[in-house]
């Protein structure tokens, strides 16, 4: 049986290498040369594809840090805007005041308000229906501040007893007298019942928790008008 491995000096092994004695060597060197073009090509597109998973990856390592800083930011966006730390602003009752008031009786009311007067006015109370000119300073009972009118410049005016404030409020100043202030001790039921919520300088005020209010009656418009 003639073996499959033919040796170079046979018939047929010189035939073939007869016929391959064509091939330039010019065609040798295109040949590589097509080969080196298409492995560069590869490497190319392999760092291409590295190139664009890594300029993700930093998209995404950005993206995360962004947002991290806004997380910092929205935070200490908060704390600001739960009033802290404190900051100091104008009261109707001062560190003397605060230390006077320790001593002041407690008067309670039949609907839980409870109050201290700072100083007893003069003159009539504000019937039902009246308007009333009263400055403010609406506190938790924390003590930081989430209201005053004394920031705004103004008195607030409102007509007392007609639902134009909070419960605890309108009772707290129908028993007032003109130039008197008030210490309010404002129970949940007579306060805001969906709550404030916080602002940039102004804590949050939960819904149906006890707020304080230090109030003085400036003036009673009409009641005056009549008097004089």
């Amino acid at each position: 049986m003639a073996s499959l491995l033919l040796p170079l000096g046979s018939a047929f092994g010189k035939g073939l290498f007869a016929n391959h004695q064509g091939i330039s060597s010019d065609r040798v060197r295109g040949l590589v040369m097509r080969c080196s073009t298409l492995d560069l090509k590869a490497e190319a597109s392999r760092a291409s594809e590295w190139r664009d998973e890594f300029n993700v990856i930093k998209r995404r390592d950005l993206m995360g840090l962004v947002f991290g800083l806004s997380g910092l930011f929205i935070d200490s966006f908060d704390a600001k805007g739960a009033g802290l730390p404190p900051e100091q602003k104008p009261r109707l009752c001062d560190d003397t005041c605060e230390k006077e008031l320790e001593n002041v009786p407690m008067v309670t009311t039949e609907s839980g308000l409870q109050y201290k007067d700072i100083k007893v006015g003069e003159g009539p109370s504000p019937p039902v229906g009246f308007q009333v000119a009263a400055n403010y300073v609406a506190m938790v009972p924390s003590g930081q501040i989430f209201d005053s009118s004394l920031e705004k410049g103004l008195p607030y005016i409102f007509r007392v007893g007609a639902d134009q404030v909070i419960k605890g409020l309108d009772e707290g100043i129908l028993s007032m007298k003109i130039g008197g202030k008030r210490r309010l001790y404002i129970p949940g039921s007579l306060a805001f019942p969906k709550g404030l919520t916080s602002a940039p300088g102004r804590p949050r005020v939960a819904a149906n928790s006890p707020v304080v209010f230090d109030v003085s009656l400036e003036y009673i418009p009409g009641l005056e008008l009549d008097e004089e």
